[in-house]
């Protein structure tokens, strides 16, 4: 997992819409970028939830949001209409942004092992150096822990 003071890594993306996100073009931006499992699933929209309810506090501090999962366009539009998350989900099927960041990692649930994301968030400033990790994100506290003095 990436360590404080990391730089953000090098990315190139689409969002729901099929628009292209570049890591590059952030630079400049406070960022948070949380990673989920997948769409429309419980923790993942409690999850996204709590970002959507909580946006204009992201906002008010300047933050852009992004969040993202293996999930495609498809499931992210629909996911994102469901709720009316204001905010960008990336897709990432090829798993590169889950590498990048480590969050791409072995789980065992009920002793079935099987390799899967972490939930996790990740804050960066304005020059691209991560400044906060919350390792292991509750669903209905994300925005607690990530804002978090």
């Amino acid at each position: 997992m990436l360590a404080i003071d990391s730089q953000l890594p090098s990315f190139s993306t689409v969002n729901q819409h099929g628009v292209a996100v570049l890591s590059a073009n952030l630079v400049g931006k406070r960022i948070v970028i949380y990673f989920y499992p997948e769409d429309d699933t419980g923790l993942c929209t409690i999850e996204a939830c709590n970002f959507r309810d909580n946006y204009s506090r992201y906002q008010a501090l300047g933050y852009t949001v992004l969040g993202v999962s293996p999930d495609g366009i498809d499931a992210h539009a629909q996911f994102a209409a469901k709720f009316a998350l204001p905010f960008d989900l990336l897709v990432d099927t090829d798993l590169r942004m889950a590498n990048a960041f480590g969050v791409w990692i072995e789980k065992n649930m009920y002793g079935v092992k099987k390799m899967g994301i972490k939930r996790s968030a990740f804050v960066f400033d304005e020059t691209g150096k991560l400044t906060r990790v919350v390792k292991q994100v509750i669903s209905k506290k994300a925005t607690e822990q990530i804002l978090k003095e």
